[in-house]
């Protein structure tokens, strides 16, 4: 038969140990995120706000003429146009095609409440070729593949 003099050393002890697992737990899952969220960019990779690479100057450049006004600095959207830097532009989905039928022919809204895309005379099938560069670029420093 157990004695009741022993019950309140197990239990404040049994609840000492569960208090440390949780402490421990706590403190590894918080030490796992920190640890996850500065991970390394690949070598070449640009960090999003870094400047664009020699190669995609020329599409930043023309973006910025044509496509700006709508789709914000480094294409992350307006008031009046769509961020083109978003899962929904990623090249599974909307392909570089889709970028030069939109600019060619203008787009009825479906993905997002801004309106219609009117076409963009300005920009030559080779000008648009350009932009698309760029703005896989944008999206590859945020992460979209």
């Amino acid at each position: 038969m157990s004695r009741p003099s022993q019950t309140p050393w197990i239990l404040p002890r049994k609840r000492e140990s569960l208090s440390a697992v949780r402490l421990f737990g706590v403190l590894a899952v918080g030490l796992v995120i920190v640890a996850c969220g500065e991970s390394p960019k690949p070598e070449g990779v640009a960090r999003p706000g870094s400047p664009a690479p020699p190669e995609f100057t020329a599409g930043e450049a023309k973006f910025t003429a044509n496509c700006l006004s709508c789709h914000g600095q480094e294409g992350k959207g307006t008031p009046q146009g769509p961020p083109l830097v978003h899962k929904i532009y990623e090249p599974n989905h909307h392909g570089d095609e889709a970028f030069q039928r939109a600019a060619a022919n203008g787009v009825r809204a479906h993905h997002w409440q801004f309106g219609d895309m009117p076409k963009v005379a300005t920009v030559a099938p080779a000008d648009v070729a350009e932009i698309i560069q760029y703005v896989r670029w944008l999206q590859r420093q945020a992460g979209i593949r």
